[in-house]
């Protein structure tokens, strides 16, 4: 072991292997891992090494597919046996609801390529999985590259591929101490210290005091997991055939072969917390003593399911602990304010996504970005409140009693919350206000009667009237909107104004304006459709969304140049928007200076009542409105000024669900949907705000995309004839047989009676007028490309 090296990657299991090799093939040889123990200690070892195609998350199912490829790959450049066996795998419905939902993610896998899946009768089902019974099952989902493989071999072959590149790897190397240096770091191990510019934090179980090591509270718990394996089987022993991989949602549990048994796993909803402080560091290959009384009624139901393993002894029972994240997602990148410290960890599925983390993360390393958007598990997507142990506890619990249990797009789910409330949070809830979570902050979706429940659903919901009401009021009068649900970032010094100059591709406004301005990586995709105003006063704002807030100031503080200050404002400042045409007449009532000479895309520094607001005028409903920015503790006294001096005008207080609505009439993209990290600006029309005339970052890729050929696919607007449902994201888009894109976001224009999608279609497909067809809920409808904005095309609305 040298004392020196580029990258120490700490944790020998699947996923600091898979980090070790990707690295090395990518080109980093001068890189090491070190172990503890023993490879495939700790999770790996006792996983039950499923593989499935299956993910909610058509991000992570992506990465789960190149796991899956790279299995075979592995194996072969290793020389080690992974014991793959492909046998093809099954998931069971076993409610209207969640056939449904399967329908409709069969259809999303084929947007992003996954194609080698099939719907099934139960019938069907039950020829390709002989000893399951039908009862209760709806439909199933077949997939081809579905199966399982040899946990330990397969770390073996990860690991021993990356020596074969030139990486190195030590077993019963204990790290004792981080130390942070201005070059990097030194890693004081039980074998000596060495010095790195790089460390990667894949120690699972651990991961939690390698964290702390770094003065890091990692959003990571382990929790207690069971499955058991049966004695001979004799109709599995009897076929021709392996058993495949099957998944019963409704049931809790997942069943593979095993030898000539069966391996039955349970996601039991009485979940179970281990060492939330980390494993200690003497544990490693032991187990728990089997909990019967917490997993009988998913037990039950597993044995019902497989009547035949009722006849036969249990083997072997595991009940062994995975470390989870509050979403269920990996926690992988560079971690905020820790130059060098990269984290990847939380991988609970390990042998099913750890090939693809390591990817992103050896990718993002060595070329400063990964190829895939990797949002859905970058650490930036929590901030320091998740933290909080309280938090880690319910958000991971809920996550793992969930694990199979059907969750709506419009469904609220309680763990963690409520945790931050903007200051007027209790009188809104008086009002009626039903709350969102965007990041740590409730934000407002709707008002209702205090009465009112919203019905979980995959289609239109019982809360569709009252935002079709709110959203009339926002284009026939004034809307009152909590918008503290916004980023603010300021910055100032004296050489800001060149800083943001060379991070937006934009021009800059002017003083007293506000400009919209794409922020583009080195390789000219985008990294925020963001919002920059000038108050004149030498502090320009950033604003965007907000749960963005951890990975933008990364972001920032990444390119960041001397003279500059910047501060997130996200503590200190909060607000409201008025919007619709009778906005300007409620503001005027309280402004103290003349708030008419203001603009579209003006702001300034107004009194409005007794509060000292930096206001602009703009909205992203599309409709003419004032964005009124206070301190948090002015938040209550702004509210209640503004419903009253638009009692006349018929002031109504809205929700994020009609803004979305309203923003869908306009064509106006959003972030994670119409832009994310995936996208170019000439795919999204985000080019059209870039000034080529200056320098800035990512210009050299952006002007290859401009004048190359241009995107295969470009953004356009869609009007579906929907039924009861509308579209919400990545369905595919049809030209007859021939797959020609996928919806980016979608919902229903209450005001223009439309539903409406935004979409990324084939350029030969993009002009309006142009026929096509959209799965909706699995089910194929007739949709058009239409004209961008279908409501006030001209935008004379919000010009005023």
């Amino acid at each position: 072991m040298k004392s020196q090296y580029r990258v120490v990657v700490i944790g020998g299991g699947v996923v600091g292997a898979s980090v070790l090799y990707h690295l090395a093939k990518f080109g980093w040889s001068d890189v090491v891992m070190l172990e503890r123990r023993r490879l495939a200690s700790g999770s790996s070892w006792h996983a039950a090494g499923g593989i499935h195609a299956l993910n909610a998350d058509p991000n992570m199912a992506s990465l789960q597919a190149y796991t899956i490829d790279l299995l075979s790959e592995i194996e072969k450049e290793s020389g080690q046996n992974i014991g793959l066996h492909m046998t093809g795998g099954l998931t069971l419905a076993g409610t209207p609801e969640r056939w449904e939902w399967l329908q409709a993610n069969y259809r999303i896998f084929q947007s992003i390529g996954i194609d080698d899946c099939e719907l099934l009768s139960p019938e069907e089902a039950q020829k390709r999985c002989p000893i399951m019974s039908t009862d209760g099952v709806l439909g199933a989902m077949w997939a081809d590259r579905e199966g399982y493989i040899d946990t330990t071999g397969t770390v073996q072959a990860y690991a021993t591929a990356a020596r074969k590149r030139g990486a190195e790897y030590y077993e019963e190397t204990k790290v004792e101490e981080l130390i942070q240096t201005a070059d990097g770091w030194q890693v004081v191990t039980d074998r000596g210290t060495i010095t790195c510019e790089h460390v990667v934090n894949a120690a699972g179980l651990w991961a939690k005091q390698v964290g702390r090591m770094a003065g890091i509270e990692l959003p990571v718990s382990p929790l207690k997991h069971h499955y058991l394996i049966t004695d001979t089987v004799p109709e599995v022993a009897e076929a021709d055939f392996e058993m495949p991989m099957t998944v019963d949602l409704e049931g809790f549990t997942y069943m593979r072969q095993d030898q000539k048994g069966v391996l039955v796993g349970i996601y039991e909803v009485d979940h179970e917390h281990w060492a939330m402080d980390g494993a200690p560091w003497t544990y490693g290959e032991e187990l728990f003593q089997e909990q019967l009384d917490r997993i009988e009624t998913e037990l039950t139901l597993g044995f019902e399911r497989y009547p035949s393993i009722q006849n036969v002894g249990i083997k072997t029972w595991v009940n062994g602990a995975f470390t989870f994240s509050p979403d269920g997602n990996p926690l992988v990148g560079p971690v905020p304010g820790k130059p060098g410290y990269w984290s990847a960890c939380a991988v609970m599925a390990g042998f099913l996504q750890g090939g693809g983390v390591g990817k992103t993360l050896a990718e993002w390393m060595i070329h400063g970005e990964p190829e895939a958007d990797a949002w859905p598990m970058d650490v930036a997507r929590y901030g320091d409140f998740a933290q909080n142990k309280r938090y880690i506890r319910e958000t991971t619990g809920q996550f793992y009693s969930r694990r199979f249990v059907m969750t709506y797009p419009n469904e609220q789910l309680p763990a963690g919350r409520p945790l931050k409330m903007a200051p007027a949070h209790d009188a809104m809830t008086e009002a009626g206000c039903k709350w969102g979570v965007s990041w740590d902050l409730e934000v407002p979706l709707y008002f209702a009667p205090k009465d009112f429940e919203e019905t979980p659903t995959l289609k239109r919901s019982n809360a569709f009237d009252i935002v079709a009401e709110e959203c009339k009021v926002i284009r026939e009068g004034a809307g009152l909107l909590d918008i503290s649900g916004f980023s603010r970032f300021e910055v100032s010094g004296p050489n800001a104004q060149a800083w943001l100059d060379k991070v937006m591709a934009s021009k800059l406004p002017a003083p007293g304006r506000a400009k919209l301005a794409p922020m583009l990586g080195e390789n000219g995709r985008l990294k925020g459709d963001l919002t920059v105003l000038n108050w004149g006063d030498g502090k320009w704002w950033i604003m965007g969304s907000y749960y963005l807030r951890a990975w933008h100031m990364r972001w920032f503080d990444d390119h960041m140049i001397d003279g500059v200050d910047i501060r997130d404002l996200g503590e200190e400042y909060c607000g409201f928007a008025v919007v619709g045409p009778k906005s300007q007449g409620v503001v005027e009532k309280l402004a103290e200076q003349d708030i008419s000479g203001l603009g579209f895309m003006g702001c300034g520094d107004f009194d409005i009542g007794l509060v000292r607001a930096r206001v602009a005028r703009m909205s992203v409903t599309g409709e003419k409105g004032y964005e009124i920015n206070c301190r948090y503790g002015d938040h209550i006294k702004l509210r209640r000024m503004l419903l009253e001096a638009g009692a006349d005008e018929g002031i109504r207080e809205c929700g994020f669900n009609a803004m979305l609505s309203t923003r869908l009439e306009k064509s106006f993209g959003i972030w994670s949907a119409e832009f994310t990290q995936l996208y170019t600006p000439g795919m999204t029309g985000m080019d059209r705000w870039i000034d080529w005339d200056k320098d800035f970052v990512g210009k050299e890729a952006a002007l290859a995309e401009r004048d190359g050929n241009g995107p295969a696919q470009v953004q356009v607007t869609l009007e579906v004839d929907a039924l009861d449902a509308d579209a919400s994201g990545y369905e595919p888009i049809w030209s007859g047989n021939d797959r020609v894109g996928f919806v980016t976001s979608g919902g229903y224009g209450h005001y223009t009676g439309k539903s409406l999608a935004m979409a990324l279609v084939n350029r030969d497909k993009a002009e309006p007028g142009t026929e096509l067809t959209v799965h909706v809920v699995g089910v194929e409808r007739p949709a058009r490309v239409i004209a961008p904005s279908p409501y006030d095309p001209q935008g004379k609305a919000m010009r005023g």
